[in-house]
């Protein structure tokens, strides 16, 4: 990540928000709940016997994850999966009696995985899309959405953005179907279309608009507001949250396990487990009721 254009506070700055929070007194790994919440969760017998036999007689569940997206997913100083995302996709495998076993990839090779079954899971912020739908299934848990980032005191509107450089992090909805659709429009009214400039680390867009590199980010809902919370006075939000969605924890396409998965996050809704993760988070806004299979419509 080059920060040569940054000032040294706000370069600093920079690089907290990445590892914001990712480690606690002891050296260990972040966790936005306590981490004895996840480790007294009890097997769900009704959950557990809908698995799949080779899933049960492995007794682990391979989560995949992309953990360049915080305060989601990221890695913490040990090099461990950390976030609210890791901390839902812990509690699912333990409801399910089963140890999650974490394993980091980029994020455009996780559905592959699970389509051809070197994955069983992930929990990774992905947005349950009718696309994404075709090749695998998606267990809803949380209403998120898309919202622009600009820097302070420079609002952008996401309609009125035409010839502007707008960072994204690659391989997002944002990257793959809402800036194009934007650009489109900009283009379809004789004017200049978004500059968009896709990043592999969420933290390198936030960077590039904290510097004055990009005019704007787009990201989800829950990503905005922690970079301006954690970089606010450099950042502020520009515009309301739109093109709400669900995210949805990611599973192989018609299989027994999505029924599994959806049983144990359904248990840990009705327990209140699930909003104690949320609550740790700070992102309650985006809670639902139903853990629902492949709700999207669009």
């Amino acid at each position: 990540m080059k920060i040569s254009r940054l000032t040294a506070p706000l370069a600093a700055a920079v690089l907290l928000f990445g590892t914001a929070g990712c480690t606690n007194d002891d050296g260990g790994s972040r966790s936005s709940v306590d981490v004895s919440l996840i480790s007294h969760i009890a097997p769900d017998p009704a959950a557990e016997e809908l698995l799949p036999q080779d899933v049960r007689d492995r007794g682990v569940l391979r989560i995949g994850i992309n953990p360049n997206y915080p305060p989601n997913e990221f890695k913490d100083a040990s090099g461990a999966p950390a976030g609210w995302g890791v901390d839902l996709g812990d509690a699912v495998a333990a409801r399910l009696g089963l140890k999650p076993q974490w394993q980091s990839m980029q994020f455009d090779s996780i559905i592959p995985r699970i389509h051809g079954g070197t994955l069983d899971m992930s929990s990774s912020s992905f947005t349950d899309t009718v696309e994404r739908q075709k090749s695998v299934d998606f267990v809803d848990y949380y209403e998120a959405g898309s919202q622009w980032v600009s820097p302070k005191g420079k609002p952008v509107d996401p309609n009125r953005a035409c010839g502007l450089r707008i960072a994204v992090k690659a391989t997002t909805v944002q990257e793959t179907v809402e800036l194009p659709a934007r650009s489109e429009k900009c283009v379809a009214a004789g004017k200049e279309p978004l500059r968009v400039v896709a990043f592999s680390l969420q933290p390198e867009a936030t960077q590039a608009v904290a510097s004055g590199g990009a005019d704007a980010f787009s990201a989800d809902s829950p990503i905005a507001g922690d970079a301006v919370a954690q970089l606010g006075d450099h950042l502020q939000l520009s515009g309301d949250v739109f093109d709400a969605a669900p995210y949805g924890l990611v599973t192989p396409r018609g299989s027994a396990l999505t029924r599994a998965v959806q049983a144990a996050v359904q248990s840990l809704m009705d327990d209140g487990t699930y909003g104690k993760i949320l609550r740790g988070a700070g992102f309650e806004s985006g809670a639902v009721d139903r853990a629902t299979v492949n709700g999207a419509r669009a």
